[in-house]
């Protein structure tokens, strides 16, 4: 009898992966490919949406020819902060935009100037102005920046539904997607953000749906439980709300480092904006407050910079162990080194630009101790980063994934930093995968909710 399992579209920027789970939750078959960007017409870098096309629908009719498998139901996880667009004949138009595409300063101008200050608008939508990171502002520069392509557009669809759109031909809209820094939804109201409702582009977003729905659709001879797709950090999350109930903040790490708390229910104040804090919506619908550091970045830059500088490997932190007497050293030093008193908030510190490159490496007698320097400067960013998400609500734990779980001299420090929280490494095997996956478990899955698939290592405060 071939195994039932589902199978998970997990889209990123640059690497996608097609994953079929058993129904124990466990990754029996998975293949990758990395796709380069091409030029969009104007000449910036964008998603190859015709070559993205192809591998979806063909890799899920590869994956239906293995004869130990039977696919019961597809999802999918996807970066957000991007549209695909769809014309009157449910075909594609237009470009896949890059979400880091440099937006007109005219237009900007023109949309604040007609709907509002920056920061009230932010509040409403629990959305840092991000420009193009904001997928709201990348249709309304459509609309006025490229009218020809504007007027082609019957449906535009978060990335996660334009997927599902390939097999299910149904255009949707799912709340992980609009509730993630689009500048579409006003959290306050619970409903389309009134610019959106005056430029008339309610109905080109397609009916809201939950994240749990499902389509029964025949695909290539079989009858499969197609989803609608998630964004991949609010994905992430499902794992950790299957397996804890009590109160906890997820710190999902990797070129940002984003802290999400479901269990905050404050809204955004002005001062959580200005240090990137934001709203998620869960795939309960449920808002999420999180904050964004782009940590990962900054430490993958530095430890270039201190590799050139020591003349040893990009890679040689990784034999770093951590050393609290350096810290102590360190702290005792540079007292006025911006890095913050741990268990006080600084509200003074920059969360933008890199306190660590306006260092002198020559200070530094080795490489160790620049590197402590260097995880101490991330740390005192991530202290307040994370600390917005925490206040006010009772949360006894906190996970990490991602990259910065592997790193002891971060782990070490975060511990430190939060003595009245237990602090843990987490580990699930892609968790984002996995998240779309629970996300539709009770309409392919008898069994129950996997809880064990984490696995927790926890650092202690000194």
């Amino acid at each position: 009898m071939p195994l039932p399992v589902i199978a998970i579209f997990d889209i990123g920027k640059t690497n996608k992966k097609l994953f079929l789970f058993d129904e124990q939750y466990r990754i029996v078959w998975e293949q990758a490919e990395t796709f380069t960007d091409i030029a969009d017409e104007d000449g910036d870098p964008c998603e190859d949406v015709a070559r993205l096309n192809a591998w979806v629908r063909n890799g899920l009719m590869r994956a239906q020819q293995l004869p130990t498998f039977e696919i019961k139901a597809v999802n999918f996880s996807t970066y957000g902060a991007s549209l695909a667009y769809i014309d009157a004949d449910y075909q594609p138009v237009g470009q896949l935009y890059n979400y880091l595409k440099p937006f007109p300063d005219t237009l900007r101008e023109q949309f604040y100037s007609t709907y509002g200050e920056p920061a009230k608008l932010s509040l409403q939508t629990a959305s840092p102005c991000l420009d193009s990171l904001n997928s709201g502002l990348m249709l309304y520069r459509i609309k006025y920046d490229k009218p020809a392509l504007f007027d082609k557009i019957l449906y535009a669809l978060h990335l996660p539904q334009y997927v599902s759109f390939l097999f299910t031909g149904q255009p949707v809209t799912d709340c992980t997607s609009l509730g993630c820094h689009t500048m579409l939804w006003d959290f306050t109201k619970q409903d389309y953000a009134d610019w959106v409702k005056k430029e008339g582009l309610t109905d080109i977003f397609g009916p809201i749906t939950p994240s749990d729905h499902v389509v029964d659709v025949p695909l290539n001879g079989h009858s499969v439980e197609v989803g609608v797709g998630l964004h991949d950090s609010s994905a992430a999350l499902i794992p950790y709300l299957s397996a804890f109930k009590e109160p906890f903040v997820l710190l999902s790490t990797g070129t940002w480092c984003v802290s999400m708390n479901p269990f905050n229910r404050q809204p955004l104040t002005a001062e959580e904006l200005q240090y990137d804090c934001l709203n998620y919506l869960h795939y309960g619908g449920q808002p999420v407050k999180a904050s964004r550091l782009f940590a990962g970045y900054e430490h993958e830059q530095q430890v270039k910079r201190l590799a050139n500088h020591f003349n040893v490997s990009p890679d040689y932190y990784t034999t770093v162990a951590y050393d609290p007497g350096l810290i102590d050293t360190l702290q005792q030093r540079i007292p006025e080194s911006k890095t913050v008193e741990f268990g006080k908030k600084e509200a003074l510190i920059s969360m933008t630009g890199s306190v660590f490159n306006n260092r002198d490496l020559s200070t530094f007698a080795t490489y160790d101790l620049a590197y402590h320097q260097l995880m101490l400067d991330i740390m005192a960013q991530q202290l307040i980063s994370t600390n917005l998400v925490i206040a006010d609500s009772p949360v006894k734990r906190l996970f990490v994934d991602g990259g910065f779980g592997k790193n002891p001299i971060y782990m070490s420090l975060l511990a430190r930093a939060f003595p009245d929280i237990a602090v843990y490494a987490a580990s699930v095997a892609q968790a984002s995968a996995l998240g779309a996956a629970l996300a539709i478990h009770d309409h392919w899955n008898s069994g129950s909710m996997p809880t064990n698939s984490i696995d927790l290592k926890l650092y202690p405060t000194q």
